[in-house]
């Protein structure tokens, strides 16, 4: 063996050096080109694409060649392709022959595997280059299987124009997946790589179709197809027009390109809801435009899967309004959409009951002044109608109850990526749109409340705290989801906060022309929020269904306002245009695991006392330690119940105790305007002393407030409105600045007056002789 190997070192070292060489001749990378991102729906229907960087057409490699296509293409270039190692030499031969006859290259000898060379080489078609792409192609036999070769040949065969691979072809000629293709169609694309350029659908149509026919009468003669299979297929005519790839989710799409990259997405999107919002979202866009109006976003939710089902990020409006930008991804004002989450977070922590009064006047809280956004008020409102009224008063004040910090951490755990400055920035007016949020965001955190309430009442009562860790648009990638991390405590809201939450959002106004819904579709409910930010810069409407979290946004990318772009006008339209077209689901099931039926005063909503009237409600179980009714007390009355009285004028055997609700002046006031039926306490008999209290209170301004002097446009100082409350209606009261009288006023007790700069005292006095000031500076 010694001497054998000195005798031949020099061939044996040729061989070994060639022997390396060929081993590592074939690139790790085979095709080394851009490709396109392609998305698909759930059932893997072509939603969008990108085109590559190089301006082709390049699908993602197929991952299989559909049978129709692989047996027209092997009869048609590589008959022998499953018994060659790479090269056919009987086919090479004939092809030497024909061409050095002709003077020129008349004929291919080449196999489907030397033609995956060629196209990955890119060289000029020479004797030298043949011989490399032999050497090359019997090195990739060794490395891929025959159907690995045939997945690379259709992902990267050209088939006219810009098109390149199979994938991409079948679409652009035939509007449909390969898979899907007849025999006539896979024959026509079997035949189009042989000669992209001369041979182009719409061009030359006599030849494509010979060409077509010819290889459909060979896969007859090797009975690959029958008869009738052949008669058919030499019937359908051949493809003379292009179809254009489909924009269904083009937001979409540049968001599945920045995360994941130029590959062929499965997404979660369901194809007909998508098609579906994208009509509607189109017809309303429309609509909007003609006030202004230029962008609209929508997104719906599936909440059994955590998945989106569709996504449109902006309205096909013009690149002047910024067609491009993805509004579910971008952060706008919240406007009123926040406020659900207070609510039950109140609940959740027995704050609140659902239906307990929150007052509902004139506040200004360290200066912060906040109105409703009617400018009306009504003294005293039940919580859960404050949420479906979207009142901003109850809302501030709730929120400063409960603190601002707190409700900042809470914001976290729901997913409010953009609210991120702290707590301290935001301040009150966090729950009026002083923060920011997307609707991915906002849609998501909603999202969460309904599959919280949905899996408690479907399971054995347990939460999931991974719960705002599923949300996803691609399939197979909500495993975070899957693996629950089930436990008895809730890590966001207990279901029973979520429950009476949504119970609230049911009774949301609907927009003009969904007003007698219950008439019509008693059953079909929808818990839903809308929001308008200031200035009307942003409209929102987020909707809530057992199956579904549908979310709109519109207003304009570039923050232009409009007077009549509010969340009932403009947004509720679009979400309840798709609502309407669900089918009809039943309502979530109360969770009664995590509620308690108790006693609850009919008339404030707190917690029953023996003054109240009674009724029985289920409430959330942290519930039970809420307060118990401060507007009920027992008042003495004559035998007439006509006038209060007391011991001092009154034997005790003749009085009649009654309870009265009855609410401190200022919520007093405000509220009979709303409550017709409210019945204020009678007034002391004359002969009774009255016990020590007040008549009246100012409303507005607040004391120790200073009024800057303004002017208008005619150069005149503006006035500041004075208004008081008084417990006895129809009153006379006289009002004074300094020392001086100014006026009257009886039953409204409402002026307004200006001063010179300095410090003032306001004076009411009613006509028993009980007065009220008001300390103020004028500057």
């Amino acid at each position: 063996m010694k001497k054998f190997l000195f005798k031949h070192k020099f061939k044996l070292s040729i061989a070994f050096i060639l022997l390396v060489w060929y081993t590592f001749c074939l690139p790790e990378q085979l095709f080394n080109v851009p490709y396109s991102t392609v998305i698909e729906s759930s059932d893997e229907r072509l939603l969008d694409a990108h085109i590559a960087s190089d301006d082709q057409w390049r699908f993602p490699a197929v991952d299989s060649v559909p049978y129709k296509y692989k047996k027209c293409l092997l009869q048609y270039e590589d008959a022998h392709f499953y018994s060659h190692p790479g090269f056919n030499p009987v086919s090479i031969a004939k092809a030497f022959k024909e061409n050095i006859s002709a003077g020129k290259v008349v004929r291919g000898g080449s196999t489907i595997t030397q033609q995956v060379i060629r196209l990955a080489r890119k060289q000029d078609r020479k004797y030298y280059e043949k011989f490399i792409e032999l050497i090359w192609a019997t090195r990739l036999e060794f490395r891929l299987s025959k159907e690995e070769i045939l997945e690379l040949y259709a992902s990267h065969a050209p088939y006219g124009g810009n098109v390149i691979g199979l994938d991409m072809a079948s679409w652009r000629y035939f509007g449909r997946k390969p898979h899907e293709l007849s025999w006539a169609e896979s024959a026509t694309l079997a035949v189009l790589p042989n000669a992209p350029g001369l041979i182009y659908p719409g061009k030359r149509e006599s030849q494509l179709r010979e060409k077509r026919d010819a290889l459909l009468l060979k896969l007859k003669q090797e009975n690959i197809i029958d008869d009738m299979d052949y008669e058919l297929a030499v019937s359908e005519s051949v493809p003379t027009r292009d179809f254009r790839v489909p924009q269904l989710a083009p937001h979409l799409l540049n968001r599945a390109n920045k995360q994941y990259g130029t590959q062929k997405i499965r997404t979660t999107i369901d194809y007909q809801m998508q098609e579906t919002v994208n009509r509607i979202v189109q017809n309303h866009h429309h609509i909007l435009k003609q006030n202004g109006i230029n962008n609209l976003a929508m997104l719906v939710l599936d909440i059994e899967n955590q998945s989106v089902s569709a996504y449109v990020g902006n309205a096909p409006t013009t690149r002047e309004h910024q067609k491009d930008v993805d509004i579910i991804t971008a952060p706008r004002s919240t406007g009123s959409v926040l406020k659900p989450f207070l609510y039950a977070t109140m609940l959740d922590n027995g704050e609140l009951l659902p239906h307990s009064l929150i007052k509902d006047i004139p506040t200004v809280i360290n200066g912060y002044n906040t109105q409703n956004f009617d400018k009306t008020y009504s003294g005293a409102v039940p919580a859960s109608q404050a949420l479906s009224r979207s009142l901003n008063v109850p809302a501030v004040r709730m929120l400063r109850d409960h603190g601002v910090t707190r409700f900042y951490d809470k914001l976290q755990d729901l997913g409010q990526s953009h609210i991120n400055r702290g707590a301290g920035t935001y301040g009150l007016s966090l729950i009026i749109g002083g923060g920011e949020s997307s609707l991915w965001d906002m849609s998501h955190a909603y999202l969460s409340m309904a599959t919280i309430l949905k899996d408690y009442t479907q399971t054995s009562s347990e939460y999931n705290h991974n719960v705002m860790d599923g949300l996803h648009y691609v399939e197979d990638d909500g495993n975070a989801f899957a693996k629950a991390d089930l436990k008895t405590t809730p890590h966001i809201y207990g279901a029973g906060s979520i429950y009476h939450t949504f119970e609230a959002m049911k009774n949301v106004n609907r927009p003009e022309g969904e007003e007698i819904w219950h008439f019509f579709n008693p059953n079909h409910n929808m818990a839903w929020k809308t929001g308008t930010s200031y200035g009307n810069r942003d409209a929102w409407a987020i909707g809530v269904t057992p199956r579904y979290v549908i979310g709109v946004w519109t207003g304009n990318a570039d923050g232009e306002g409009r007077a009549e772009m509010t969340g009932i006008k403009s947004a509720a339209p679009v979400l309840f245009d798709l609502f309407n077209r669900l089918p009809q689901e039943e309502w979530f099931a109360p969770p009664y695991d995590d509620m308690i039926e108790i006693d609850i005063c009919k008339n404030s909503g707190y917690l029953a006392t023996p003054e109240c009237e009674i009724e029985k409600q289920w409430i959330p179980a942290v519930g039970e330690r809420y307060d118990s009714c401060p507007y009920h007390k027992i008042i003495q009355l004559d035998a007439t119940q006509s006038y209060q009285v007391n011991a001092d004028c009154e034997p005790v055997s003749n009085m009649v105790a009654k309870s009265y609700f009855t609410l401190p002046p200022v919520m007093a006031w405000y509220y009979r305007r709303t409550y017709p039926d409210y019945e204020p306490l009678p007034p002391y008999r004359a002969d009774c002393e009255s016990p020590v209290e007040k008549a009246m209170t100012f409303i507005r301004p607040n004391a120790r407030t200073t009024i800057t002097l303004t002017k208008n446009v005619e150069g005149k100082v503006n006035e500041t409105v004075f208004e008081l409350a008084h417990k006895i209606p129809n009153t006379t009261v006289y009002w004074y600045l300094d020392e001086d009288y100014i006026t009257s006023t009886k039953e409204f007790h409402e002026i307004a007056l200006s001063a010179s700069a300095g410090l003032h005292v306001i004076t009411a006095v009613d006509e028993d002789g009980n007065d009220v000031k008001l300390s103020l500076r004028f500057k």
